[in-house]
C-alpha cells in the first residue's frame, strides 16, 4: 500500500497543465487553457484547464476533476495505478511494502495483466541484450537495419528465444498464472492443456499505451520460410484494443503538438527509422486499417496529418478509404509518396537522415488533389471511368465538415478535372442529400415498433408493472430515479460554491475584518439542514474543520471517492467564461468589477434566500395542516406560528429587496 506521505507529495507536485498536456493539445485563452475534450468527440473546444485551481472541466460532456482523476478516467487506472503513473512522471519515489510479482498479480486482474506485460517486456529485452543467442541473432538483426543502441533501448526492443516454452516457463516460475499468459497472448494453449510461447524465435516490438505502459507485442520472424507468418501480434485483451492504439504515440505526442503535424506510416520499422532520423512526430496503425478510434487519438494532438505511402499502387488505393475517414473527422490530410517502391524505413537506410527530411518536407501533396491524380491515371480516356472518378472525388470532398475548405477544393478540382464548378456543386449536394435521407431512414427504422414481419414483440418481465413500493416489499431492486434539481437544491449549492471559492477570504465588513467567510457563513446557517446529499457532505466537512480553526481547500474534494461530491466541487469552481482584460481599460475609463469585490452582498443574499425558502416551506406545511382540519386549540397554535413565519418571510424579503450590488 502506498503511504499517505507519498500520495500527498505526488498531489502537491503535479501540475494539471503538464499532466493534461501530455494527452491534449492545449491553447491559452485568458487565464485558462482550452482544447478538444479527450472524453468525447468534438470539433469545437469546450475542455478547459484551470492552472490556478489545478482542475479540468469540459462544458460539453460535463466531466471534470484534478490531475489524478484525469489519469484515472482517461487511462482507466485504479487509484494506486494513477498515483504510480504521476509519481513516475515527476520522479517521486514511492514508499510502500515491496511485493513479489505473484502478490502483485493477486491484487487485481487488470493490474495483473499490466504487470505481466511489463515483466514480458523486460524478459524480451534481457534476452536480446544479455544472452549470447539474443545478441547473435536479435541484436545483430537490429544493427543490420542500422538501429543505434539508444533507439533499441528507447523502444524497448527485444528477442524471444526460438524455444517452445522459454517465456511461459519463466513466467510461471515467477508466480504468474498461465490463464493471464493466455489472455494477453504471450502463450497459446494446446489441446492437452499445456502452453507454449506465441512469439518464439522472433524479434519483439513492444506496443505501449499513451502513458508508456506495455500493453501488447509485435513479433517479426527472422526465418525465410514462406509458411511462417512474417509478423505475429498480440490478440485483443482487457488492456489491448488494437482499434484504439497507435504504435509510437507515447513517444510522439509531444513532438506532434510542437510541430502541429502527425506523420502516419504503416509499420513498426518505419516509426523507429524516422525517430532515428530525427523525425519524432510519427505513429503507425501497425499494418491494420485505420479506425475511428485511432483517428480521434490523433485529433487530440493535431488536426494536420501527413500519410507516408511506399509507392505500391495497390496498397495506395486500398488505403484511400481510411483517408476518407480522416477527412470526415475534420482533419487536414496530406500525402507523400516515396519513389521506386521505397518506404520510410528503406529510404532512411539508403539515403540517410538529411536526405529523408528534405524529401519529406518537399514532396507533400494535399490528399484531394493526390487522389484525383491517382484515379485519373487509370481512366485511359474512358468517359465512363472519368465520371466515376469525378463522383469518387466529390464524395471525399462531401465528407469535409468545413465549408470553406469544401469551397476551395471544389474550385481547384474543377480546374484539375476540367469540369465546371456548378456541375461539381450539384453532385456534391446530391451526395449530401442522399446521405441525409439514408441517415433519416436508419433513425426511423431504429425507432419503429415491432411489426408482424419482425416477429411478435418481446413481452415485458412479470415484475414490469409493479410499483417501486411493491418491488421493495417483495425484495426486488428499485430503479434509481434521477435527482430533480429543485430551487432549494440550487440555493444549497450556491452556499457550497461560496464556501469553496471564497471560504478563506476575510469578511472585511464584519467586526475587525479578520474573520474568514466560511465560519461566518456556517454560523448564519446553523439552524438550516441541507437536503442535497453532496452539498450536505461538503458543508459538514467545513463545519468539522471549523472546529479545529481550519478551512478545507477545494482540491480536497476534487478526488473524493464519492463521485457526486467530486462533480459538485468541480462544477462550483469552474466557469466557461472569464472577464476579458479589455473590459478594464484606464484609457477608456471602463471598469467591470469582479464577484470577489461584492462578497458581503453575495454572502448575505445567499443566507437570506435559503432562509426565506425554508420559511416559505414551513408556511406551506401549516397551510396543508389547516386544510385537513384541527381542533380550536391546535388551530390557534398553527395560526400563531404561521403569522410569525409570515413576518419573518416579509422581513427577509425586505432585506433581499434592499440589497443592491454596487
Amino acid at each position: 500500500m502506498i503511504t499517505k506521505e507519498t500520495i500527498d507529495k505526488v498531489l502537491d507536485t503535479v501540475r494539471i497543465e503538464e499532466v493534461v498536456g501530455d494527452f491534449v493539445e492545449l491553447k491559452k485563452r485568458g487565464t485558462s487553457l482550452i482544447g478538444n475534450c479527450p472524453f468525447h468527440n468534438e470539433k469545437t473546444p469546450s475542455f478547459h484547464v484551470s492552472v490556478a485551481k489545478g482542475i479540468y472541466k469540459c462544458f460539453g460532456c460535463g466531466v471534470g476533476g484534478d490531475s489524478l482523476k484525469f489519469v484515472m478516467e482517461l487511462e482507466k487506472y485504479s487509484y494506486p495505478e494513477a498515483i504510480r503513473y504521476l509519481a513516475d512522471k515527476y520522479n517521486i519515489g514511492i514508499e510502500e511494502v515491496q511485493r513479489s510479482p505473484a502478490q502483485l498479480a493477486a491484487q487485481d486482474k487488470r493490474e495483473s495483466l499490466y504487470v505481466l506485460s511489463n515483466w514480458a517486456g523486460k524478459f524480451f529485452k534481457e534476452q536480446l541484450l544479455q544472452t549470447s543467442l539474443g545478441q547473435t541473432i536479435g541484436l545483430s538483426y537490429f544493427k543490420e537495419r542500422g538501429y543505434r543502441e539508444d533507439i533499441i533501448k528507447k523502444f524497448d526492443l527485444g528477442y524471444s528465444p526460438d524455444q517452445w516454452t522459454a517465456l511461459s516457463d519463466a513466467a510461471v516460475k515467477d508466480g504468474f498464472h498461465k490463464d493471464y499468459l493466455k489472455e494477453i497472448g504471450l502463450s497459446i494453449e494446446r489441446d492437452d492443456g499445456s502452453i507454449y510461447d506465441r512469439f518464439r524465435g522472433r524479434v519483439i516490438f513492444p506496443i505501449h499505451n499513451l502513458t508508456g505502459r506495455i500493453i501488447g507485442f509485435g513479433g517479426r520472424t527472422l526465418k525465410t520460410e514462406k509458411s511462417v507468418p512474417k509478423y505475429v501480434n498480440s490478440p485483443e485483451s482487457e488492456i489491448y484494443h488494437k482499434s484504439d492504439v497507435l504504435y509510437g504515440l507515447n513517444f510522439a505526442k509531444k513532438a506532434i503538438m510542437d510541430k502541429d503535424t502527425c506523420y502516419l506510416v504503416e509499420g513498426y520499422a518505419d516509426v523507429i527509422s524516422m525517430h532515428q532520423a530525427g523525425v519524432e512526430n510519427v505513429v503507425s496503425s501497425s499494418g491494420t486499417s485505420l479506425t475511428t478510434g485511432q483517428i480521434r487519438l490523433i485529433s487530440r494532438f493535431t488536426k494536420n496529418v501527413v500519410i507516408l505511402y511506399d509507392g505500391d499502387a495497390a496498397g495506395i488505393k486500398a488505403s484511400l478509404r481510411g483517408t476518407d475517414m480522416l477527412l470526415e473527422e475534420g482533419l487536414n490530410v496530406k500525402v507523400l509518396l516515396f519513389p521506386d517502391g521505397n518506404d520510410p524505413d528503406s529510404y532512411v537506410q539508403k539515403y540517410g537522415s538529411s536526405a529523408f527530411k528534405e524529401y519529406v518536407a518537399a514532396h507533400q501533396e494535399d490528399f484531394i488533389f493526390y487522389k484525383t491524380n491517382i484515379l485519373l491515371k487509370d481512366t485511359g480516356g474512358d468517359p465512363i471511368k472519368r465520371a466515376e472518378v469525378i463522383r469518387d472525388v466529390v464524395q471525399s470532398i462531401a465528407l469535409i465538415p468545413d465549408e470553406i475548405k469544401v469551397s476551395v477544393f471544389i474550385q481547384q478540382c474543377s480546374n484539375l478535372l476540367d469540369m465546371e464548378e456548378r456541375v461539381l456543386l450539384t453532385e456534391l449536394n446530391k451526395i449530401r442529400l442522399q446521405k441525409a435521407k439514408t441517415q433519416e431512414k436508419k433513425e426511423v427504422a431504429s425507432s419503429r415498433p415491432a411489426t408482424m414481419d419482425s416477429g411478435p414483440p418481446e413481452m415485458p418481465p412479470a415484475d414490469f408493472f409493479l410499483t417501486d413500493q411493491e418491488r421493495s416489499e417483495i425484495g426486488l431492486p428499485v430503479a434509481e430515479q434521477p435527482q430533480v434539481i429543485t430551487p432549494e437544491i440550487l440555493q444549497e449549492r450556491e452556499i457550497v460554491r461560496i464556501l469553496l471559492n471564497y471560504g478563506a477570504e476575510l469578511a472585511t465588513w464584519e467586526g475587525d475584518g479578520d474573520v474568514p467567510v466560511a465560519p461566518l457563513l456556517l454560523n448564519a446557517l446553523d439552524d438550516i439542514s441541507f437536503e442535497d446529499r453532496p452539498s450536505a457532505f461538503i458543508v459538514d466537512v467545513f463545519k468539522r474543520k471549523a472546529e479545529d480553526f481550519e478551512i478545507p481547500e477545494a482540491r480536497f474534494f476534487f478526488s473524493h471517492e464519492d463521485k457526486e461530491v467530486q462533480d459538485l466541487a468541480i462544477s462550483c469552481v469552474s466557469s466557461p467564461y472569464e472577464l476579458s482584460p479589455n473590459w478594464n481599460d484606464d484609457k477608456r475609463k471602463i471598469y467591470v468589477s469582479e464577484e470577489r469585490e461584492h462578497l458581503k452582498e453575495l454572502t448575505i443574499q445567499a443566507v437570506y434566500r435559503i432562509k426565506k425558502r425554508k420559511v416559505e416551506r414551513e408556511m406551506f406545511k401549516i397551510r396543508e395542516e389547516l386544510k385537513l382540519g384541527a381542533s380550536a386549540e391546535d388551530m390557534e397554535i398553527l395560526l400563531s406560528k404561521y403569522q410569525k413565519l409570515k413576518e419573518a418571510a416579509k422581513l427577509l424579503g425586505g432585506f433581499l429587496g434592499n440589497i443592491v450590488v454596487k
